[in-house]
């Protein structure tokens, strides 16, 4: 996951990187074994400065990943980042305000691990794509 993100984004260090879900699997706050950590950790060790959000498992997120910084909801995770990246599959991040997130971004790039979103669609946007 991490060279798909380091070939969209290049080199981490210094960079905002928004990562919406956390949690194993959506519609829980079970962190055992979430893919989120080990993605999170190996940004943070290359520099990235990780911006989140979860709509319920960030209080145990931030029980094994205290350095990052939680937002509020997923447009205020996003805002100002240099790349965006799914993690989790929630529904609600199926039906995010695209142009809206394209438009609080510094560069609108996403990586997009879950296949929530069509590439094409959102190169369209203006918003490079990991695919």
């Amino acid at each position: 996951m991490i060279p798909k993100i380091e070939k969209l984004v290049g080199d981490l260090a210094g960079k905002k990187v928004a990562v919406l879900g956390l949690a194993f699997k959506p519609e829980t706050d079970d962190m055992r074994e979430a893919p989120s950590v080990d993605i999170i950790r190996a940004l943070l060790d290359r520099g990235a400065r990780v911006h989140a959000y979860d709509p319920v498992a960030m209080e145990e997120s931030a029980k094994v990943l205290p350095e990052v910084e939680y937002a509020e909801d997923e447009y205020a995770a996003v805002k100002g980042a240099d790349a965006l990246v799914f993690v989790t599959e929630w529904n609600q991040f199926r039906a995010l305000d695209m142009k809206r997130i394209r438009d609080l971004m510094s560069s609108p790039r996403i990586a997009d691990l879950r296949n929530l979103y069509d590439p094409e669609d959102m190169r369209e946007l203006g918003l490079s794509t990991s695919a």
